[in-house]
C-alpha cells in the first residue's frame, strides 16, 4: 500500500503540542504523507507554549500549506486523503467547521473532508464549555466529525506529560486509520 495523504491543522487554541506530536508520530509511519496548515493565531500560541519554532514544525510535514491558500490541493474533494485532524481545535475553528464557513484553508479542508465522508477529528481545546460550545460540537458531530477533546486517560498509568500527550494523540489518530506503535490500550483487568 502506498502513502496516504493526511491533513494536520494546528489552530490557535492552547495545546499546539497535540498538532506537533501528531506530525511527529505520523512521520514515523511509512504510509503517511502529511499536509500541514498552521493558522496565524496558532503561530503565536506555538511561541508561547513550546520550544519549537514554526519552521521546525513545518519541517515535520511533507507539505505545508498557507492558511490563506483556499486553492491548495487539500481544498478539493478530488484530492484523496485518509482524513484530517485539527489539533488543537479552537472554538473559532469549530464554529467555522460546524457552520460550513470555509473562510480559510483549515475550515475549507475540513468541509471538504466532511463532504467526501472522510474522517475529521477535532481535538477541541476549551474548558469549561458553555451551551454554545456544546451545540457547535453536536452540530459538527451530526455532519460527521469526531469530537476528540484531549482528555487524559489514566488506565494506562502515564508516568509523565509526554505519556499523556502520546496517548491522546495516538487514540485520535486511530480515527484516521493509522496504527501508532507502542500505544497502550485497555486490555481488561
Amino acid at each position: 500500500m502506498g502513502q496516504r495523504n493526511v491533513v494536520v491543522a494546528i489552530s490557535g487554541a492552547s495545546g499546539s503540542i497535540y498538532g506537533i506530536r501528531s506530525l511527529q508520530l505520523l512521520r514515523q509511519l511509512e504510509d503517511a504523507k502529511t499536509h500541514l496548515v498552521i493558522t496565524p493565531s496558532a503561530k503565536s500560541t506555538i511561541s508561547v507554549e513550546t520550544e519549537f519554532s514554526v519552521s521546525e514544525i513545518e519541517e515535520l510535514a511533507d507539505e505545508v500549506h498557507s492558511a490563506r491558500d483556499i486553492g491548495a490541493s487539500i481544498a478539493s474533494g478530488s484530492f484523496k486523503t485518509a482524513g484530517m485532524i485539527v489539533a488543537p481545535c479552537s472554538i473559532k475553528t469549530l464554529s467555522a467547521i460546524a457552520n460550513s464557513f470555509g473562510a480559510d484553508l483549515v475550515s475549507r479542508a475540513a468541509d471538504v473532508t466532511l463532504k467526501e465522508r472522510r474522517p475529521l477529528v477535532l481535538m477541541v481545546r476549551e474548558t469549561p464549555f458553555h451551551l454554545g460550545h456544546l451545540r457547535l460540537m453536536t452540530k459538527a458531530t451530526e455532519i460527521g466529525a469526531v469530537i476528540y477533546p484531549p482528555i487524559p486517560a489514566f488506565y494506562n498509568n502515564p508516568e509523565n506529560l509526554q505519556d499523556i500527550i502520546d496517548h491522546s494523540v495516538g487514540r485520535a489518530l486511530d480515527h484516521l486509520g493509522f496504527e501508532i506503535a507502542n500505544l497502550k490500550r485497555w486490555e481488561g483487568r
